[in-house]
């Protein structure tokens, strides 16, 4: 019954973090359909991260004023009920407001698979149980583009969306029957309706500016620009007001504790981080190597294959979490320095195998980190606690990909100017090839062909290596955390 129980959650939590970016492969297809621009497709996946920016910071309140029980299982319900409606959807207004309603019912999902996992699993296996919820987390962004191809290429967008619907209703209703007897007794505090209108505010308008302002141009648009001031003035206007609130809608106080703080700045960093490999890697290898979606997905794949193989190990180790998460960022950092020396001529297995390798070391990384922050705070606050500490990690991851994708884009576009200027300086290789009976304007092609790839793999090898800087940052930040003097448990608290 525990491994059902887990399975629940752990599904739970897989589908939240999957359809982050089982969308992404699928816009020209869904843009197509509905008769939209591609500009406008790319609301389908801002609208479910706007969603799901709102609710995951809120899963504390929620689940103390309606149990965190009776929450969770509303979400998984409500999350497959607008999976349906995402699927059915006919216009593409109709499904930008229905990939809202599936991000606000999935927010909650993230932070409280993980806190009823440790609720659920005996004091002695805690490390099991956020093992588990680890995995589901980082595998599931590499799964979604592959997941989400296979579906377009082979049945049709729709499904891409429908898929979650049998899991998230069958896995919230049986959820229901075998944890009903977990919940907790809610607690009727007044409604912070101030809190809750300065969150929106600037979660919104960040998720915005995040989302489209590569497509904006950033801040020669002003648009971005007033969406910035919003932002950053309705976050000081938040954090004022929520710290000096009796009964707070986000609780902030959660980051009194310094262990809490060293492991949430060491998660959001790395994630970063890593989130930037996995956008990057698929993205280069579709726009300059001729990989289709799937073949990009699979290659990227294997990070999670061999995480899978580490994490029980990591789990039940019983070292200190500080050294295993150094361990583990570290790990990724040289990685990525390896990666940094790619050329354009490597094979499928000459890509897939550095990523394998940066496989063995997530669970170090993950599974640590999850188990110091919570096991910081006290058990009446680990509801707050994973909820800002899973909304942080996927801040992070947006704003990650807004920045790799214009950096890595610019980074092209000067290399290629570069090049330009080096490549054929005396016009030798296009005369080569016109001597070999090409056309002249195929000679001209070509050569810029070769100026295009080498332009797109040598931005991509500057970008890797701000990357491995990131989690060298990441993996020094950790040791600011106090030495834990115990495992998490249910019933442990921590400062």
């Amino acid at each position: 019954m525990l491994f059902v129980a887990a399975l629940m959650l752990a599904a739970a939590n897989f589908i939240a973090v999957l359809n982050m970016t089982i969308a992404n492969v699928a816009v020209p297809n869904i843009a197509g359909a509905l008769g939209a621009a591609a500009s406008q497709g790319t609301w389908v996946i801002t609208s479910f991260a706007v969603g799901e920016a709102i609710t995951v910071p809120l899963t504390g309140w929620f689940a103390a004023r309606f149990g965190a029980v009776r929450v969770f299982v509303v979400s998984m319900v409500l999350f497959g009920i607008f999976s349906i409606l995402c699927g059915l959807s006919t216009s593409i207004g109709m499904l930008v407001v229905m990939r809202v309603f599936q991000g606000l019912s999935g927010g909650p999902l993230m932070p409280l698979s993980q806190t009823l996992m440790l609720r659920i699993f005996p004091k002695d296996k805690a490390g099991t149980a956020i093992g588990i919820w680890s995995m589901t987390t980082l595998i599931a962004p590499v799964v979604g583009p592959i997941l989400g191809g296979w579906l377009v290429d082979d049945f049709t967008w729709n499904w891409v969306f429908l898929i979650n619907a049998p899991i998230a209703i069958g896995f919230g209703l049986g959820a229901w029957k075998m944890l009903k007897h977990y919940q907790d007794a809610p607690v009727r505090n007044p409604f912070d309706k101030v809190g809750l209108v300065l969150l929106l505010v600037w979660v919104v308008a960040l998720q915005l500016v995040l989302d489209e302002g590569k497509n904006l141009d950033w801040f020669a648009s002003s648009q971005i620009v007033a969406l910035t001031i919003i932002a950053v003035v309705g976050f000081a206007a938040f954090l004022i007001w929520e710290l000096h609130e009796k009964h707070p809608v986000v609780d902030l106080r959660v980051f009194r504790h310094r262990g809490f703080n060293a492991s949430v700045i060491t998660v959001s960093v790395a994630y970063a981080a890593f989130f930037g490999v996995s956008v990057l890697t698929p993205l280069w290898l579709q726009s300059f190597m001729g990989y289709t979606a799937t073949d990009a997905g699979l290659a990227t794949a294997w990070t999670g294959v061999t995480a899978l193989f580490v994490a029980p190990i990591v789990a039940n180790s019983k070292r200190d979490p500080r050294a295993l998460v150094f361990f583990g960022v570290l790990w990724m950092a040289l990685v990525t320095l390896w990666r940094t020396v790619a050329n354009s001529d490597m094979a499928f297995w000459d890509i897939a195998i550095p990523l394998a390798v940066m496989g063995f070391a997530l669970p170090f990384f993950f599974i640590p980190t999850s188990g110091i922050a919570l096991g910081s705070v006290e058990e009446r606050e680990m509801d707050s606690a994973a909820g800002l500490m899973n909304f942080l990690r996927t801040l992070s991851g947006a704003f990650a990909t807004s920045v790799v994708t214009t950096v890595w884009a610019n980074q092209t576009t000067r290399n290629h100017a570069e090049l330009v200027g080096l490549a054929d300086r005396d016009g030798s290789v296009t005369q080569m090839l016109t001597q070999s009976g090409a056309p002249p304007e195929v000679a001209t092609q070509v050569v810029d062909y070769l100026i295009v790839s080498q332009s797109g793999m040598l931005s991509t090898n500057q970008v890797m290596t701000g990357i491995a800087v990131m989690f060298f940052i990441a993996a020094a930040i950790i040791w600011i955390a106090p030495k834990p003097t115990r495992t998490i448990e249910p019933g442990a608290g921590g400062h």
